[in-house]
């Protein structure tokens, strides 16, 4: 038994850990005795909600507990058993994917936390067995009047390109949204998918009494520490102060950590593999020795240090990059030495896998941690927090956006639009990003949803990242169902058919009741999409205390889907491709002008209820598109979102080589659609869509058999934008706001 070491363990120390009273007792409960500080430190990264997800474990489980979920695409994998989500997409072949948050360490040193999250979402990824093939990320900043916003955003952007444009991942999309809600706090999500074919899945799990276990990778440093802690407490004015618990990230290294690991798996050496992230060797050592159901002695004196004298504390809570733990099969240990060596990298035997279920850490031949390995593992605390519907929905709810004037003035409403932030073009920043890198990038940023080639075969996936964090605000449930159907739309409208998702959860402090309601509310509006649309939750991640001194962000449970084509050359592109054909609004329009675009550009409200979902209203749009696509009618696709049809139309135009006349509206007067409904609202399940005019009569015939409302607007053409009466638009004036405003803001010093 370890002896109880100073510091005393006092009410103080414990709360600097993030513990409670509560939760230490239950520790000495645990042990049987006082910890000893590495112990506390233990528990304290493990326990922490980024790490054990101890306040939305009883919330998460409705993903899995419902009983009409449909057995969907082939999960190889149960939801949240591994490092990332895993589904077979036939011939051999499989998709790994999964979605990170780093929003802390980046509100604090920008650079840094964004490109060690991307390094962090690559290593979950290739420690199962799966070569990363693209990179996505869904990003949002306070406005960008604000000197602290655009510092922060150039620096996520460098990172994200400094990491991925490194590894040779081509980042080939995502999202940005921008508003004063996350001001100081900006949300960073990271999105991965990798493919595995021929290499054998490979889990997070320790097997194997005797077997050895290795440390592999990059040396310890003291960067990182507490990470794990650090990510589950609210930012505040002294956040700065924990710049430490920030890592600091080498590609370059990871680049040749990638290689090895995919290396030995081929080679068939590895029991079980993990990365070493949040919460370090204290994650790796005890989760993996609790799903295997075995223990573990581990020698830290043998982990190679970058610096001199570091405590087994810190050496177990260190969070520095580009590390991996492993435990090697029988009789391959020089077969793992021999690989990590020809990649120049540390592979070093730290410990055994042992019979009895205790996780312990030696310093040499002195025992300093011994703990068994389930209580902080699968044994972590998990609470049933209390939750209050928030006072200020009444009042937003209740406005209603029809009683406010019409625009005088509709062009300008539209170059409002076009030039906000949010929808301005995002050129500024994927031109920093390799995109095209590994040469498979069939669809470039700009489209609705990316699209990469899987080499050999005539199969491509397609993935969209997506949420609107105003609509959570303004009513989470269907905020968070919205968040899920855009995502698939996004999919839908490149040909491919969604399989599954992965979350992040993005929301405030849990403890405050008015939060915790959001995030049951929002869950439950991503259970019932994902059953409806057959796209299950494949796993995730939850970020908690995303607040400001000013207050919590918007709700934002960000959804990254990926989809499959089966034949690439059914791929239907964003844009239009020729003069002359024919335009359709595919999908029903309302009076909805609630939490949209519009309402913030030319009123400044965030109000009102965001637009209704009809499920099924939304599965007959893909039915359209999929039926469209075999037919092969359909030369274009771009769904209706932020901005809705106007806005929509302009960007189908892309580079401006067509123009749009669109003229028939009389279904619109006709229905007493109001015209800043038509042109700007975000009612939901809508595409526009273009066709040779030959196709005219078989999408009509197609939308009447399916019972999905379609009408011809116009036509493709000349350099303006011309809709109905109220809009007559030179494209290149549009252009030109589109393509700098976002530059100019962001380039401010």
């Amino acid at each position: 038994m370890p002896q109880v070491i100073e510091p005393k363990m006092t009410k103080e120390l414990i709360s600097r850990h993030g513990l409670t009273e509560e939760e230490y007792e239950l520790i000495k409960k645990h042990l049987g005795r006082e910890p000893n500080i590495t112990e506390l430190g233990m528990f304290s990264v493990m326990w922490s909600e980024h790490c054990s997800y101890k306040n939305s474990k009883p919330v998460l489980k409705l993903f899995m507990d419902a009983k009409d979920v449909p057995s969907g695409p082939k999960m190889l994998v149960k939801a949240g058993e591994e490092n990332a989500g895993v589904i077979d997409i036939g011939d051999g072949y499989a998709i790994v994917f999964k979605m990170e948050s780093h929003n802390h360490p980046s509100a604090i040193e920008p650079f840094q936390g964004a490109a060690t999250g991307v390094g962090g979402i690559l290593r979950d990824i290739f420690t199962m067995g799966a070569r990363p093939v693209l990179l996505m990320n869904s990003l949002r900043f306070g406005g960008l009047d604000s000197p602290v916003s655009r510092r922060l955003m150039r620096g996520v952007v460098a990172g994200i390109a400094h990491y991925g444009n490194c590894m040779g991942v081509p980042t080939v999309g995502g999202e940005i949204y921008f508003d004063d809600s996350y001001e100081g706090n900006p949300l960073v999500n990271v999105f991965c998918l990798g493919i595995v074919h021929g290499n054998p899945l490979i889990k997070g799990i320790a097997q194997g009494q005797g077997n050895a276990v290795y440390y592999v990778g990059s040396t310890t440093g003291r960067d990182g520490l507490g990470g794990a802690s650090f990510a589950s407490r609210e930012i505040t004015e002294s956040s700065g102060e924990d710049r430490p618990a920030v890592q600091v990230g080498d590609p370059f290294l990871e680049k040749l950590l990638l290689e090895a690991c995919l290396e030995l798996i081929q080679k068939d050496a590895i029991v079980g593999l993990q990365d070493m992230g949040a919460a370090g060797l204290s994650c790796a050592t005890s989760e993996m020795a609790s799903r295997g159901n075995v223990g573990m002695d581990v020698n830290v004196a043998k982990v190679p240090h970058r610096e001199t004298g570091m405590t087994p504390y810190e050496v177990m809570l260190s969070e520095s990059q580009e590390r991996m733990f492993l435990v090697a099969k029988p009789g391959k240990e020089k077969v793992v030495e021999k690989v990590f060596k020809k990649w120049d990298l540390h592979a070093v035997k730290v410990g055994t896998v042992t019979e009895g279920p205790l996780l312990r850490i030696f310093n040499g031949k002195k025992l300093v941690a011994e703990i068994p390995a389930k209580a902080l593992a699968a044994d972590a605390p998990v609470y049933v927090r209390e939750e209050k519907e928030p006072a200020y929905l009444k009042e937003v709810q209740s406005f209603d956006p029809m009683t406010l004037p019409e625009p005088a003035d509709y062009n300008e409403s539209l170059k409002k639009l076009v030039s906000h932030p949010t929808i301005a073009s995002k050129e500024w920043v994927y031109e920093k990003y390799d995109h095209m890198v590994r040469t498979d990038t069939v669809f470039l940023p700009g489209h609705d949803a990316a699209l990469i080639r899987i080499k050999g075969t005539k199969k491509a996936v397609a993935v969209s990242t997506d949420c609107n964090g105003l609509y959570c605000y303004l009513d989470p449930y269907e905020g968070g169902k919205i968040a899920v159907a855009e995502a698939a739309r996004n999919v839908v409208c490149s040909g491919a058919v969604p399989l599954g998702v992965t979350d992040c959860l993005n929301f405030g402090n849990p403890m405050k009741p008015e939060v915790f309601w959001q995030f049951h509310r929002a869950v439950e509006g991503i259970r019932d999409a994902c059953m409806a649309l057959n796209a299950p939750v494949t796993g995730g991640n939850v970020s908690f205390y995303n607040e400001n001194p000013e207050g919590a962000v918007y709700p934002t449970p960000t959804i990254g889907m990926a989809g499959l084509l089966e034949n690439i050359d059914l791929r239907i592109p964003s844009f239009f491709q020729a003069e002359g054909d024919s335009i359709f609004l595919v999908g029903e329009t309302f009076n909805e002008l609630g939490g949209s675009q519009f309402l913030i550009a030319e009123h400044g409200l965030k109000k009102g209820l965001p637009p209704r979902l009809d499920l099924e209203r939304e599965k007959k749009l893909y039915e359209f598109i999929w039926q469209g696509r075999d037919e092969k009618l359909l030369k274009s696709c771009h769904d209706l979102s932020e901005g809705g049809l106007a806005v929509a139309l302009f960007e189908c135009c892309g580079t401006g080589s067509l123009g749009v006349t669109a003229d028939n509206f009389d279904w619109a007067l006709t229905g007493g659609l109001r015209p800043d409904a038509v042109l700007f609202g975000e009612s939901q399940s809508r595409a526009v869509v273009s066709a040779d005019a030959a196709s005219e009569a078989r999408i009509a015939e197609i939308a009447g058999k399916l019972g999905v409302f379609c009408v011809k607007l116009g036509k493709t053409g000349g350099k303006k934008i011309q809709i109905g009466q109220w809009i007559n638009a030179e494209w290149s004036e549009l252009s030109d706001l589109y393509r700098r405003s976002l530059r100019q803001k962001v380039e401010q010093l």
